[in-house]
């Protein structure tokens, strides 16, 4: 069993920083907005809000998983809700259609990042180490930047 590195306390308020600075729960666009907008018919701006609400709760599961010590389990939630793993369930294909290039290379990079982290997560309870668990949480940070590279280059309408 793995130290902890954090309390489940600071994870969670970690996370809740992570989820307001993505923008997903933001009000309207100000005036000098400068994201692209991509524009997509309502059903599959719905979908893929959907997902990014899952990724949300999925990233919420993982730090608490972490602050168990339990990065196994938190490697397994990553790959199958986050990583290149979970594109059928997300439906990827069908939006990508919608996206331009560039904003499917963002979400390409999260998911690689994911599945990258979840291999760090189950070797974190191999080396329990500080350096690890950087490691980790260094991983996991790539995460949301990707996440929060997409956000701020990009609106769904």
């Amino acid at each position: 069993m793995t130290a902890r590195f954090f309390t489940r306390k600071t994870l969670l308020f970690v996370a809740s920083l992570a989820i307001a600075a993505t923008g997903i729960a933001g009000g309207a666009a100000s005036e000098d907005e400068t994201r692209e907008l991509v524009p997509m018919p309502a059903m599959m701006q719905q979908h893929m809000l959907g997902n990014m609400r899952d990724h949300l709760r999925a990233l919420e599961e993982i730090l608490g998983l972490l602050s168990e010590g339990r990065g196994q389990e938190a490697g397994a939630v990553a790959e199958a809700r986050l990583g290149l793993s979970s594109l059928g369930l997300h439906g990827a294909a069908h939006i990508a259609t919608f996206m331009p290039k560039s904003m499917q290379e963002a979400g390409t990079e999260m998911h690689r990042a994911a599945s990258r982290f979840a291999v760090l997560a189950t070797e974190v309870e191999v080396d329990p180490s500080l350096e690890g668990q950087r490691q980790v949480f260094s991983a996991l940070g790539e995460i949301t930047q990707a996440c929060n590279a997409c956000h701020a280059g990009y609106r769904i309408r």
